[in-house]
């Protein structure tokens, strides 16, 4: 069964196909989230608006159904035994930049889009997304790094 999840890798190493296709819906999500911030320097908002939407849907989905779980199962057990080795740490920072960037992108989205109470809503959007879109490259950089670093050259 294993040999089913296992196949060349986007990278040429042999991955399970879950990890490739993480690693795609993430650099997916990362390319909408640029394409976003291009449409809002062209004042494209209602564009931009959705096209941000989309990429938050996507990301926070990878993350809540993949990410966290395996994180949980292969790393929280090996804190703080392993935090030295390089490929613990690395994965240690990808989630907590990653939790940092995913919990302030969807408050961003969801302000975005009208959805949170009056009190909670922030007026100066360029501080917000540009701070968000930033964690989430570093976020996106991490998680490759990662990939390469279990995957194709282990540490």
């Amino acid at each position: 069964m294993s040999e089913l999840l296992l196949g060349a890798g986007l990278l040429g190493v042999a991955t399970p196909a879950r990890a490739n296709i993480s690693l795609v819906v993430m650099l997916v999500a990362a390319v909408l989230f640029t394409i976003g911030w291009r449409l809002a320097v062209r004042k494209r908002y209602d564009a931009h608006r959705w096209v941000q939407t989309v990429a938050v849907v996507l990301n926070a989905a990878l993350v809540l159904g993949w990410m966290v779980r395996s994180f949980v199962l292969y790393v929280v057990p090996e804190i703080p035994a392993r935090l030295g080795q390089a490929a613990y740490a690395v994965t240690t920072l990808h989630a907590v930049v990653g939790a940092i960037g995913l919990v302030l992108g969807v408050f961003v989205a969801l302000r975005g889009n009208g959805l949170v109470p009056k009190r909670l809503r922030f007026t100066n959007y360029k501080a917000f997304m540009r701070t968000s879109y930033g964690i989430y490259m570093l976020a996106t950089l991490l998680g490759v790094l990662v990939y390469v670093n279990t995957y194709v050259h282990p540490l």
